[in-house]
């Protein structure tokens, strides 16, 4: 007896204006946006990633003054450089001549440092949750994972309150 050949459904090519599965499944987009391009001058749809801050910001979990706290800190963690991700040089310096700390990288760790004392320290549940959800960019889930305190896993909401609780700490402290 001849058996059937089973033909496979061919999946639909993915369409390039939208994000991909791997993309979606790492946190949601703003709807498109049309703008122009500053290169060609072409109108192209453009979509922006939302982090945790920005989602707790659109749900009205926190307020625009911790939303703007949060971005301050994220924006001197990045110059002061305590992220993990660092790309390759392109072109390979010596050691002898390989440039040290630059001001504005000692600045913005000054700047880091002064928030995490404000904050109780790296220790602290609000120290640590700034560090990795805002500074890391971890997501409430991730973080709630890792961490624990006297042995115990730190719940989603638990997590979430703390966050809430340290970014208005952060507000306070950057004065907004």
């Amino acid at each position: 007896m001849a058996r059937r050949k089973r033909h496979r459904h061919q999946p639909k090519p993915p369409a390039l204006h939208e994000p991909s599965r791997w993309r979606l499944q790492h946190g949601d987009f703003t709807p498109p946006v049309r703008e122009a391009d500053p290169e060609t001058g072409l109108t192209v749809p453009r979509r922006r990633a939302i982090d945790t801050l920005g989602l707790m910001l659109s749900r009205g979990t926190i307020r625009p003054a911790m939303h703007a706290a949060g971005e301050a800190f994220r924006g001197a963690f990045r110059a002061a450089a305590f992220n993990r991700l660092r790309a390759t040089p392109l072109i390979r310096v010596p050691a002898a001549t390989r440039e040290t700390l630059t001001e504005r990288t000692a600045t913005a760790r000054e700047h880091v440092a002064r928030a995490m004392d404000a904050l109780g320290g790296p220790a602290s549940p609000a120290g640590s949750a700034i560090w990795h959800m805002v500074g890391c960019e971890l997501s409430i889930l991730e973080w709630d994972a890792r961490q624990g305190w006297g042995g115990r896993p730190v719940g989603h909401v638990q997590a979430q309150g703390i966050l809430v609780a340290a970014l208005g700490v952060l507000a306070r402290h950057y004065r907004l």
